[in-house]
């Protein structure tokens, strides 16, 4: 063989050695290269418009700031959430996709739904929480009640009914906690969505509801409802005068609507702490906190296992809930 043919078979190897290089690099993961370094994709559970709609998108659009990167909000509404929730659980834990959760889809829907497509303490993730909005309960002027106590001796005299926004809605459940703690037995009346409901409130159709702070908040100031207890264990800064169920005698009485991030189970390490920082950066901006207070909401911001023993700890809660209150799984 001559040198010139060894040069030849040389070269040609090494050609063949830089292509089965460059097809490696073109099989490698993302994760082995500078994340993020393609679009990332936030499912939100939820129609545009609302909390989940409102945390995804400004997330979204701080991530795209921050980071330098395409940001695409995705809504997947439908099953109360279960449509959202498990697309972000069969996808790859490689930090591209994210879930706005919620009470519903994290929490409340392994109570009530039969044959849940998604285990949300396997599946998922927990990031931090975003906020926490306490529910008020509400009533019409004509119910001759002023406070809880009153409230209940009433119920005990006669059927009230309270509305929601519709079966297993933390409005409803919040109801029904009420219930099992009192005693006191309400007529539910479910609505598609909490709209309708807020109307028929107003027009002495229903006597009460368990509604969110933030829908409830221009109608009381209005003067149009009265307000009675708030849900959560503290009172809410936007209704200092309102006392919490606890201050009114249910002591250990607590709910709120929650929002937080969530990625599939597996997330690596480093991108976990990556995007808890940047939830809590998100929340610390000055208009955002601003927005969001003003809502109502709580301004949470916790770690990974504070929000991982949260959610675990609403899990146990509305199923303990849904059995007393008698609901079974559809």
């Amino acid at each position: 063989m001559t040198q010139r043919t060894v040069n030849r078979r040389t070269a040609l190897l090494g050609g063949v050695a830089s292509l089965a290089t460059l097809a490696g690099l073109a099989h490698t993961p993302a994760r082995g290269q500078t994340f993020p370094n393609k679009p990332i994709r936030i499912v939100i559970p939820n129609p545009p418009g609302g909390g989940s709609d409102l945390l995804g998108r400004g997330l979204g659009n701080y991530l795209a700031e921050k980071w330098s990167i395409s940001v695409v909000p995705d809504n997947r509404s439908g099953a109360a959430g279960t449509i959202g929730a498990d697309i972000v659980a069969k996808s790859v834990p490689d930090g591209y996709t994210l879930f706005i959760g919620n009470i519903g889809p994290n929490a409340i829907n392994t109570a009530l739904v039969a044959n849940l497509p998604y285990d949300p303490t396997k599946d998922f993730t927990a990031i931090s929480q975003f906020i926490g909005f306490p529910n008020v309960l509400i009533l019409h002027p004509s119910v001759k009640a002023n406070s809880i106590k009153e409230l209940i001796a009433l119920a005990k005299t006669k059927t009230l009914s309270y509305a929601s926004s519709g079966p297993g809605s933390s409005l409803h459940l919040s109801g029904e906690l009420f219930q099992t703690m009192t005693g006191v037995k309400f007529t539910h009346v479910p609505y598609r969505g909490a709209g309708p409901a807020i109307a028929d409130l107003l027009a002495g159709v229903v006597d009460m509801i368990f509604e969110n702070v933030t829908n409830a908040l221009p109608h009381i100031r209005a003067g149009k409802v009265k307000a009675l207890a708030v849900t959560t264990l503290a009172r809410a800064p936007v209704l200092p005068d309102v006392p919490t169920m606890a201050e009114e005698g249910l002591a250990g009485y607590d709910v709120s609507s929650w929002f937080g991030l969530f990625a599939p189970a597996g997330l690596p390490a480093d991108l976990l702490q990556r995007y808890n920082e940047a939830v809590k950066g998100y929340l610390a901006q000055p208009a955002v906190n601003k927005q969001l207070t003003e809502m109502g909401a709580n301004i949470v911001g916790n770690s990974s296992q504070e929000f991982t023993a949260f959610v675990q700890s609403e899990i146990v809660k509305w199923q303990k809930v849904a059995k007393a209150a008698g609901i079974e799984k559809q």
